[in-house]
């Protein structure tokens, strides 16, 4: 566990690097610099989860020193997407080894927690970058470090490197709730009729004369009635 562990941070480290080299000015690729980074959380947090569960069952973590990551030459998307491929291909393989150590030395749970928490992720991301590739060959995305429009458009366009914002800003809102009709007296209101006496003769502006007619709900009483009866009096 304590040599899965350290490959697992180290990955971490590598999938970080990547993320900070393409958020810089000269490259500029924000959504997927986010994506990168996101992915070298996830990839933290589980290695957290493999030392708590070291922990749970009596062992104890071996610190070794984490190198510095070997992706200075992934200076374009292709090559940072197949770097990312080749990475979590590797980690896959460890984890199939555990698995079969803790099948073989007939530890069910370990086995289980291995195939559920980690291989299952694992060949998720796996099929994930197999997809961004074939999108990056299509759009002929840069190889060489000089940035080209396709990379320009998986930024932009490719829903995957996206995933880590738009959460984040539907949470800030919520839908409104829909108009209602209305009910009751106020259904018997119309809205004031605007006459124009000068417009209608093309002499001065429309805004001249406002001629408005109210119109007042019938109350069951007869108390809008009376009004109408009393306002036409005066």
């Amino acid at each position: 566990l304590c040599g899965v562990t350290g490959a697992q941070l180290e990955l971490h480290y590598c999938l970080q690097a990547l993320g900070e080299y393409f958020d810089q000015s000269h490259v500029a690729l924000p959504n997927i610099s986010k994506f990168f980074l996101h992915q070298a959380l996830e990839e933290r947090k589980a290695a957290e989860a493999l030392m708590k569960y070291q922990q749970e069952r009596g062992g104890h973590y071996c610190s070794k020193t984490i190198q510095k990551p070997n992706c200075d030459y992934a200076v374009g998307l292709m090559k940072a997407l197949e770097l990312a491929m080749v990475q979590w291909k590797t980690m896959l393989r460890y984890f199939e080894e555990l698995y079969a150590l803790s099948v073989e030395n007939a530890d069910p749970h370990s086995a289980s927690t291995i195939k559920k928490q980690f291989i299952g992720p694992k060949i998720q991301k796996i099929k994930l970058m197999g997809d961004l590739l074939t999108n990056a060959r299509r759009l002929d995305c840069s190889q060489d470090g000089r940035n080209s429009l396709g990379d320009y458009f998986m930024d932009r366009l490719q829903k995957e490197f996206r995933i880590s914002i738009e959460p984040e800003s539907s949470d800030h809102c919520s839908p409104c709730p829909p108009l209602q009709q209305c009910t009751g007296a106020a259904e018997g209101l119309q809205r004031p009729q605007r006459e124009c006496s000068q417009h209608r003769n093309g002499i001065g502006p429309i805004y001249a004369t406002i001629h408005c007619t109210t119109m007042l709900p019938q109350c069951n009483d007869g108390t809008g009635a009376k009004l109408k009866q009393g306002r036409e009096g005066l």
